[in-house]
């Protein structure tokens, strides 16, 4: 766990803030254990720690006035979207207000001519596509859980489609945030570019909540394929897979996902999922996007480029109902891992590098999990050199749970060494804190700095990012 660099309210100050917040938000808040615990954890493996209160803001003005009673009484302060998070972002680590946004869930706008949308916060990914439903247009970004937008932009998430659309960076467009002192502002607007001073949108995007509490953010829509396509293809090793991923891009096919599945995620997915026409092999999962002859002939090339490397068993999907099947079981993956050894406790952990190097970095990996005799299922944004590792341990094997983090420890090192990152779409949290100060080196002096400028008192969701 991080080192504290922010004092606990004293008993007293809390007091006082809870009896403020009650008093503004009546039903709206509460200090229900449940609810507390629930407030605490996200889907990772790091232990609860739950906030003294939790407050359900309608508006902006209430999260403006949460904030400016928890400035005033020094209470940490700790944003909240469904807790879908992987790095320990919304624990209380001091206690305090978790500041929930499901019942800022609107979506405010939709300019279709200009392809753009403003939603509140606690608008779900899953929600905003199923309001677009029959206009033609689509928010893209797809992490696989059902994330709300507000967290997306806060831990700068991508996932899937990132290869073709690109992340939360690329898409959103402006900010309405409430900073430490309770300022509401708005960073970016509908225009496609602007070179007007900084760029306050891309600092605040991957903050995490440390810097300014996210309330709504106006994003890129973008149009509707013609035609969707998906493909499976299983090859014998990874090497094989992989090289396939490099020589497509260096094809110049402009594929919407590429994802691969090693032979430990496979079988699990396979089990979980019914994917019963499959093997427990390394597997590409394709998407093609375009027009009907575009995507014709983007699936001949990657055909015939998966056959020059041995793969077998290519299979079109496209039916939607087969395709959505396909992309459920590879969206369930995570769960399928951790159904695959019951009782494990499931730590996931990601790195990104260029994908030149992926091949052996994934091989080299592979072999020394094997040597350790670490269960960890692989599963790889490979079109942008990005993949996830998660290790099954036995929590009462302290053994087992060191060796996983001292090989992820070095797994980071090395990525970080060849001009990669420790996170490709997990953010920092808790979890990853010491990795950060690896990569970032003396430039995180500067972000501290940051963070000191716009939150002197260090009440936004404190132990997170910095050490």
């Amino acid at each position: 766990m991080a080192k504290e660099h922010f004092k606990r309210a004293d008993k007293r100050s809390l007091s006082f803030a809870i009896s403020d917040l009650k008093n503004l938000f009546g039903n709206s808040f509460s200090t229900n254990d449940s609810i507390l615990q629930s407030h605490g954890k996200d889907e990772a493996y790091h232990p609860v720690a739950p906030p003294d209160a939790v407050v359900f803001p309608k508006t902006n003005e209430e999260v403006k006035e949460a904030i400016k009673i928890c400035q005033k009484y020094s209470v940490p302060l700790i944003p909240f979207g469904v807790g879908t998070s992987l790095e320990g972002g919304v624990c209380a680590l001091h206690g305090g207000v978790s500041i929930d946004f499901s019942e800022m869930n609107r979506v405010l706008e939709v300019n279709y001519e200009d392809m753009d949308c403003r939603v509140e916060a606690g608008v779900t990914r899953k929600q905003l596509n199923n309001y677009l439903k029959n206009s033609g247009l689509f928010f893209p970004v797809d992490p696989g859980a059902d994330a709300t937008i507000g967290g997306m932009a806060a831990t700068s998430a991508s996932g899937t489609n990132a290869v073709k659309y690109g992340t939360m960076k690329d898409n959103v467009m402006g900010l309405t945030v409430v900073m430490a002192d309770g300022e509401i502002i708005n960073t970016g607007g509908r225009a496609r570019k602007s070179s007007a001073g900084y760029d306050l949108t891309r600092l605040l995007v991957g903050s995490e909540g440390t810097l300014g509490v996210i309330t709504e953010i106006t994003l890129k829509l973008h149009g509707e394929p013609e035609s969707i396509s998906a493909a499976v293809c299983q090859f014998d090793n990874i090497e094989d897979a992989v090289n396939v991923v490099i020589n497509s891009f260096a094809s110049g096919v402009p594929l919407a996902r590429i994802e691969l599945l090693d032979d430990l995620q496979m079988e699990a997915c396979i089990n979980f999922s019914q994917l019963n026409e499959f093997k427990s092999l390394p597997t590409l999962f394709f998407e093609f996007h375009g027009s009907k002859d575009g995507v014709l002939e983007q699936t001949n090339i990657i055909q015939e480029i998966s056959s020059e490397f041995g793969g077998h068993n290519f299979d079109w999907k496209n039916i939607p109902e087969e395709r959505n099947r396909l992309w459920q079981a590879r969206h369930n993956a995570y769960y399928a891992a951790i159904a695959s050894k019951p009782g494990c406790e499931a730590w996931s952990s990601d790195v990104c590098v260029p994908i030149t190097d992926l091949a052996s970095f994934i091989i080299e990996t592979k072999k020394e999990l094997e040597s350790l005799r670490l269960n960890a299922p692989l599963v790889g944004h490979v079109g942008d050199g990005n993949f996830h590792l998660l290790y099954l341990v036995d929590p009462d094997n302290q053994d087992e749970i060191k060796k996983a983090k001292d090989h992820n420890d070095k797994m980071v090192q090395k990525a970080i060494k060849l001009g990669g990152t420790c996170t490709g779409e997990h953010g920092i949290g808790y979890g990853k804190a010491s990795s950060l100060a690896l990569e970032a080196g003396s430039s995180i002096n500067i972000m501290k700095s940051i963070k000191t400028a716009l939150d002197p008192n260090g009440i936004l969701n404190p132990g997170k990012i910095f050490l």
